[in-house]
């Protein structure tokens, strides 16, 4: 779970107590300390500038400092009351240049010409092709909070993902088209490196897991699972794949990662279910047969969540009830299990796609409210598909006939029912796997997160 940092300026030309017609100061310092209070109680670390800023030279100060400021995600410029706009958008262009993002927020009140200010602002900004993002509320509304904060949860994202790298291990699985990247696309939009191993050193490095390695692990599998798996030749090699990927993807620096699974490993040496399981467990993000695009989706839902991402194929659609089954083969963090038991383990069980075998997850996806989301390509061009969604329980007497009905019971199941357009999602999904994420905060985060890095949101 995120939490972003902002720097926080005041600006306005009647500043310094002066005060209007009236005898009060234009700026409003209650106004200025609530909203800036604010920000803190929602969960954001504030930089405040303490000068307000009316000078060109004043704007290039303030501004210079927080764009060189690594721990600053976001700067808001609040309007305390009217300026001149050609003093501050100069300084508001070479800042944002920088990588920086800015939002302008407007406190609303008559008294003290915020809105002037805002509006001002905010035009010179659109006039110059300045992006930023305008607020109007106030510091006690909700729902203004709740839009600076998920604005700035994405200007974080898109600041953690430049000059980071994700690791790809083999090569595209299973024949996906839709899962492939362009290297240049994504240095381009994101600043992320792509870089790939071969899945050779990943067995190496399995093989060489000590057993005092797998005994350490034992006690923490117990917990998760209620119980530790059988010792035999395959449980062991998902136990060596997983301790080895994360060795390995800690070692190279890797922000996040993909997988071939098969062909490759699952032939070679065991199915990675429980690999990706456990390493969606421990926070990475990630995905299966060299989907870049999944893995991308899956770490913001990540880093989003106070809970851990499940990804699977959108297995059944119903139109009609609108209820969707993600069924992932056999990976899915534990700890997104159900009321109804704990998380279990079973087998991968398809030997067209591995017949080395492997262990895998079992489990019923908890209640909660969240969003299904992937990101994908269309002629080249990113978009991501975003929706609410309501993850339920069948009720106990239904379970075992639900799970029968795709023919592969024991593999982990999220039980949905989308709140969308089903035909246009349909129309509009670009895979088989839908990213699924606890949280109703995560939805306007991904749509802001798509307006700063030139993603095409798609809102079915």
């Amino acid at each position: 779970m995120i939490q972003p940092t902002i720097g926080f300026i005041v600006y306005g030309v009647h500043k310094d107590g002066l005060k209007d017609p009236m005898g009060v100061p234009f700026i409003d310092p209650a106004v200025v300390k609530r909203s800036k209070q604010a920000l803190i109680q929602a969960g954001m670390k504030v930089v405040a500038h303490d000068v307000v800023l009316a000078s060109k030279e004043e704007a290039r100060e303030a501004l210079g400092k927080m764009k060189t400021d690594d721990r600053i995600d976001m700067v808001v410029l609040f309007s305390g009351t009217w300026v001149w706009a050609a003093h501050l958008v100069a300084a508001v262009r070479d800042c944002v240049a920088s990588g920086k993002s800015v939002l302008l927020w407007t406190h609303p009140g008559s008294q003290g010409w915020r809105p002037v200010g805002g509006l001002v602002m905010h035009g010179g900004l659109l006039e110059i092709g300045v992006p930023h993002k305008f607020v109007y509320g106030g510091a006690d509304d909700s729902a203004t909070i709740l839009e600076i904060l998920s604005y700035a949860r994405a200007a974080h994202l898109k600041n953690w993902l430049n000059m980071s790298t994700i690791g790809a291990f083999g090569g595209r699985g299973m024949g996906q088209t839709c899962g492939v990247a362009d290297p240049s696309q994504w240095m381009r939009m994101f600043g992320v490196d792509i870089d790939s191993r071969d899945t050779t050193e990943l067995i190496r490095t399995a093989e060489a897991v000590s057993p005092r390695e797998i005994s350490k692990l034992q006690p923490r599998l117990a917990r998760l699972f209620g119980k530790t798996p059988d010792k035999n030749l395959v449980n062991e090699r998902s136990i060596r794949l997983y301790l080895a990927l994360k060795k390995l993807v800690e070692r190279e620096k890797f922000a996040f990662y993909t997988i071939q699974s098969f062909p490759g490993l699952g032939d070679d040496y065991a199915a990675t279910c429980f690999a990706q399981s456990m390493m969606l467990e421990d926070g990475f993000g990630t995905s299966t047969l060299g989907d870049l695009n999944t893995a991308l989706t899956v770490l913001l839902l990540t880093k989003l969540s106070r809970e851990r991402v499940y990804y699977g194929d959108l297995q059944h659609i119903d139109k009609k009830t609108k209820e969707i089954k993600i069924i992932g083969d056999g990976a899915c963090p534990p700890s997104l299990a159900a009321k109804l038991g704990p998380a279990g383990f079973a087998e991968h069980g398809i030997p067209t796609e591995g017949n080395a075998g492997g262990l895998s997850v079992k489990l019923i996806c908890k209640v909660g409210e969240g969003v299904l989301a992937r990101l994908g390509r269309v002629k080249g061009e990113f978009q991501m598909v975003i929706l609410r969604a309501t993850i339920f329980e069948p009720p106990k007497k239904q379970i075992q006939a639900r799970l029968d009905e795709c023919g592969i019971p024991f593999w982990p199941h999220g039980f949905v029912t989308a709140d969308c357009d089903i035909d246009r999602m349909l129309e509009s999904w670009t895979n088989e796997y839908a990213c699924l994420g606890y949280g109703t905060d995560l939805y306007p985060a991904l749509i802001d997160f798509c307006e700063l890095t030139g993603i095409q949101p798609v809102l079915p």
